[in-house]
C-alpha cells in the first residue's frame, strides 16, 4: 500500500528522462539560464526573505550551523541547541511548526530531543540559496506547518560552454577563539557543457564555549576528577563532518540532478537537553529532473534519506548511576542497581516523490500544480545498562509511522501595473500510526508505572488520519514607483509530530527524556491530539525609492490565531520553580506582532566606497487564550543596527543588536526570564581574484547575557534526575570571540 505511490511516480520520472534523450533538443544552453526562466517573468507571491548579499559579510564563513544565515531575516529568530543545530524561529514558532526543504527535501528529526534538525543536514559552506517565508505562505512551499517555510539549496550545477570543459575548486578554513572552534572545506567541480560533477566536504569541531562571566555557583559534573570552571557553558562542544557528491546532466532545456549525501557527527552536545548526541549518520540520496518548456516548467523529484541516532551522557553529564556510585565512582552491579549511561537509538527513513508544474497562462500569469508523496518511518528504542534500565529494552516509539499526501494548485495573476493577486489551495492526507509500547520491565512491579503504562496504551487504536487544508489570498497594490502594499491570509495546518502522539510513559525518568524544546520538563505524548490550524492575518507596507538601490522602509504587522494548538498540561502534580512533568494537549492560542525592516544609503563615493544604514525591529507575542497563559519560547522586542561599508573587495560590518527582558514567560512550563542585553559586533571581508579572507569579533565588549531562546541550563552533572540539576538557570550566550576564515578558489 505505501509502496505503491512511489513506484508511480518514480515509473513517471523515468519516463520523462526517457523521452527526454529521445527528443531532437538544441544544446548549449546553460542550466542557470534556464531555471529563472519563469522566475523572471512571474516573481512568486508572496516574495521570500533572502539573507544579505554576499557583498556583506555575514560570517557564513566561521561558523557550522546553518540557520545562523537567517539571523539577518525580519520575523526570524534562532532558538539554540547545539553547536550545528539551531532552529529558526519564525514569528514564535519553530521546530515542526516551520517546514524546512533542503534541496527539495522533507527531512524530520529522528530523535526524542530533535537534536538532528533539518537544516543540521548541510553544512554552510554547501549553502547557495537561502529563501525565508514569514507570515503567509504559498501552498507551493507550504504544507504540515503552521509557522512559514525555509528553502535552502545548494550551489547550483555549473556548466561548461560548449565544446569547453570547466575545472574549479576551493578550499577554506576558520578559527572561532570562544571554545577554540575550528573547521575546514573543500569542493571541487569538473564539467563540459552537458555533464557537471562536484564534491563538497567540510567537517568543524569545538570545544565547550564560555560565557562572559560566572552564571553558576558550582563545579561539579557528576564525574569524578571532572570539574568545569563556572564561566563555562557545559555540554555545547561538537564535531561534524558532511560530505556530498553531485552529478548534473543537461541537453538543451532538460536538466537531470543526482546527489548523494552523507553525515558523520560523532558527537554533539547540548546544554539545554539531558542526553548528548553520541553519533548521528545520515545518508541522503536526492534525484531531480527538470524540464523548461516554452510553455512553463515542470519538475520531478524522488529521495530517500536513513538516519541512525544514538544519544547517551556526554562527558560533562554523570555517566555512573546506582546505590554504589553516589558521588559518580563507577559502581559495582550488585543485584541490579547500577547503570552505565543511558543508550537511546533511534532509526528514522523518509521516502518521498514530488511531481509539479509552472504553467504560463500568458506573459503574467502562472500557473502552479503539484503532488506529494513523503513517507517517514521512526524506531526509537533504548537499550538496557543496568539498574532500573534494564533487564529489557524500552521501545519509546516502536513502527511509527507518518505518511502525507498532498495536492496544491496555486496561481499568480497580475491584472494590470498596480494590481496583482495570488491564490493557492493545498490538501493533505495524514496517517500515522505506531506499534505497541514496551518498558524496560514489563512485569506489574516495574518502577515509574511502566507496566499500567504500557498496557494502557498498548490497548488503545493507534492510527490516526488527518486531513488537512491550507488556502492563501494575498492582493499587492503599487500604486507607483514609491510603494508597495500586500494584504494576505491564510489557513494553514499541521498534523502532530510522531512524539507529540505517541510518547506514552508517565515515567519521570522516561519522560525528561522526551523534550524538543529544551526547558528541562518531561513530556508525556497524547493519541487524541487534533492537528492545528493556524489562520494569519498580514499586512505589508513597504516604501522604497524608485529602484530600490537607496532607501527601503518596510513595516509588517500580522496576527494568527491557531486551533488547536499543541501546548503542555501539567501531568500529575507540579511545583513552581523546578522542573516537572507535562502532558501535550490541545489549546487555543493568538500570536501577533510587527517586523520593520529597513535601510538608507548614506554615502556612495567612488573614492570611500557606499556607506548603508540597516535596521531590523521584530516584536512577537504569544498567548494561549484558554489558560491565558504566555506561550513558550517567544522573543521579546528586539532591534539590530547594521552599519555597512563596502568598497571594491573590502567589505565591513558594525552591527548594534538590543534585546528587551524577556518577562512574558510560560508559567506552566516554569520558563526562566531574562534579562536585557546589547551586543557589538564587527565584521570585515576582503577578496583578492582567488582569495578571500574574513575576520571580525562577537560580542566585542565581552557582554554577560542569557539567551531568551535558549532553554534551560541542564549541560552538566545529575541530568537523569529531573531536578538533580539546579532550576532557574538560563543558557548564557558566549562571551567574546575573535574569528578568521580564509578560502581559496584554484
Amino acid at each position: 500500500m505505501r509502496i505503491r505511490p512511489l513506484v508511480l511516480a518514480m515509473s513517471g520520472v523515468l519516463a520523462a528522462t526517457a523521452q527526454a534523450a529521445e527528443t531532437d533538443l538544441s544544446t548549449g544552453v546553460h542550466a542557470a539560464e534556464t531555471v529563472h526562466v519563469i522566475g523572471d517573468k512571474l516573481p512568486p507571491l508572496p516574495e521570500p526573505a533572502t539573507p544579505p548579499s554576499d557583498a556583506v559579510p555575514t560570517g557564513k564563513a566561521a561558523t557550522a550551523d546553518t540557520a545562523s544565515l537567517l539571523q539577518d531575516l525580519p520575523g526570524v529568530n534562532l532558538s539554540g541547541a547545539g553547536g550545528v543545530s539551531s532552529l529558526p524561529v519564525i514569528h514564535g514558532m519553530a521546530d515542526d511548526r516551520v517546514r524546512t526543504l533542503v534541496n527539495g527535501m522533507d527531512l524530520t528529526s529522528s530523535c526524542p530531543n530533535h537534536m538532528n534538525p533539518a537544516l543540521s543536514y548541510l553544512d554552510p559552506r554547501q549553502v547557495g540559496e537561502v529563501q525565508v517565508y514569514a507570515g503567509v505562505t504559498p501552498v507551493s512551499v507550504g504544507g504540515d506547518s503552521i509557522g512559514g517555510s525555509v528553502v535552502v539549496e545548494s550551489e547550483k550545477p555549473r556548466f561548461a560552454a560548449k565544446s569547453e570543459t570547466l575545472t574549479e575548486a576551493e578550499v577554506g578554513g576558520f578559527y572561532r577563539s570562544n571554545g577554540h572552534a575550528r573547521g575546514a572545506h573543500a569542493n571541487a567541480t569538473f564539467a563540459t557543457d552537458q555533464v557537471s560533477v562536484r564534491y563538497d566536504g567540510a567537517a568543524s569541531e569545538s570545544a565547550n564555549y564560555h560565557a562572559a562571566d560566572d552564571f553558576k555557583d558550582f563545579t561539579e559534573t557528576g564525574r569524578p576528577g571532572h570539574t568545569l570552571p563556572k564561566d563555562e557553558v557545559g555540554s555545547t562542544a561538537y564535531e561534524a563532518i558532511n560530505q556530498s557528491l553531485s552529478l548534473a546532466l543537461q541537453q538543451g532545456m532538460h536538466l537531470l540532478e543526482l546527489q548523494a549525501s552523507h553525515q558523520n557527527i560523532p558527537f554533539e552536545n547540548f546544554p539545554n537537553q539531558r542526553m548528548d548526541m553520541t553519533g548521528n549518520k545520515s545518508d541522503q540520496f536526492n534525484l531531480r529532473y527538470t524540464q523548461e518548456r516554452e510553455w512553463g516548467q515542470w519538475r520531478a523529484q524522488v529521495f530517500q534519506e536513513k538516519t541512525r541516532h544514538k544519544m547517551d551522557f556526554g562527558d560533562d553529564k554523570r555517566f555512573w548511576y546506582g546505590a554504589a556510585s553516589a558521588d559518580g565512582v563507577p559502581c559495582s552491579p550488585i543485584g541490579m542497581m547500577c547503570a552505565s549511561g543511558m543508550p537511546m537509538e533511534t532509526e528514522g527513513e523518509t521516502l518521498g516523490v514530488k511531481l509539479g508544474t509552472d504553467i504560463a497562462l500568458t506573459d503574467q500569469d502562472v500557473l502552479r500544480l503539484g503532488m506529494e508523496y513523503v513517507a517517514y518511518d521512526l524506531d526509537d528504542f533504548w537499550p538496557p545498562s543496568g539498574g532500573m534500565m534494564s533487564p529489557g529494552t524500552f521501545w519509546n516509539i516502536r513502527d511509527g509511522e507518518r505518511d502525507r499526501y498532498a495536492v496544491f494548485a496555486e496561481g499568480d495573476a497580475t491584472f494590470s501595473e498596480q494590481w496583482q493577486s495570488s491564490m493557492g489551495l493545498r490538501h493533505e492526507l495524514v496517517r500515522m500510526d505506531a506499534g505497541d509500547a514496551e518498558g524496560y520491565n514489563t512485569s506489574p512491579m516495574a518502577m515509574g508505572n511502566q507496566y499500567a503504562d504500557m498496557m494502557a496504551f498498548n490497548a488503545r487504536n493507534h492510527q490516526q488520519t488527518d486531513e488537512n487544508w491550507d488556502a492563501t489570498f494575498l492582493v499587492r497594490f503599487v500604486p507607483n514607483a514609491n510603494a508597495r502594499y500586500e494584504f494576505a491570509l491564510a489557513q494553514k495546518t499541521r498534523s502532530p509530530n510522531l512524539y507529540e502522539r505517541y510518547t506514552w510513559s508517565t515515567w519521570t525518568m522516561a519522560a525528561v527524556m522526551n523534550n524538543f524544546v529544551g526547558d528541562g520538563n518531561g513530556y508525556v505524548g497524547n493519541v487524541n491530539l487534533d492537528p492545528e490550524v493556524a489562520r494569519t492575518l498580514s499586512l505589508t507596507a513597504d516604501w522604497h525609492d524608485a529602484d530600490e538601490k537607496r532607501w527601503q522602509l518596510t513595516i509588517t504587522p500580522y496576527s494568527t490565531w491557531v486551533e488547536n494548538y499543541v501546548d503542555a498540561v501539567c501531568n500529575g502534580v507540579c511545583v513552581e520553580e523546578q522542573f516537572n512533568v507535562l502532558r501535550y494537549t490541545n489549546q487555543t492560542a493568538r500570536l501577533y506582532g510587527v517586523d520593520v525592516s529597513g535601510r538608507v544609503l548614506l554615502v556612495d563615493s567612488a573614492r570611500g566606497g557606499s556607506l548603508t544604514l540597516g535596521g531590523l525591529i521584530d516584536y512577537t507575542r504569544g498567548k494561549n487564550e484558554d489558560s491565558r497563559d504566555d506561550l513558550y519560547n517567544i522573543m521579546p522586542l528586539n532591534e539590530k543596527l547594521m552599519l555597512t561599508h563596502n568598497l571594491g573587495s573590502w567589505s565591513n560590518v558594525f552591527e548594534a543588536q538590543h534585546v528587551s527582558a524577556k518577562e512574558d514567560v510560560s508559567d506552566v512550563r516554569n520558563e526562566i526570564a531574562t534579562k536585557s542585553y546589547t551586543l557589538y559586533n564587527l565584521r570585515s571581508r576582503y577578496e583578492w581574484q582567488q582569495v578571500q579572507l574574513e575576520v571580525g569579533v562577537e560580542n566585542l565588549f565581552d557582554k554577560f547575557y542569557s539567551l531568551p531562546l535558549g532553554g534551560a541550563y541542564v549541560g552538566q552533572g545529575t541530568t537523569m534526575s529531573i531536578n538533580g540539576v539546579p532550576w532557574g538557570i538560563a543558557v548564557p550566550g558566549a562571551g567574546r570571540s575573535i574569528y578568521t576564515a580564509l578560502s581559496i578558489r584554484i
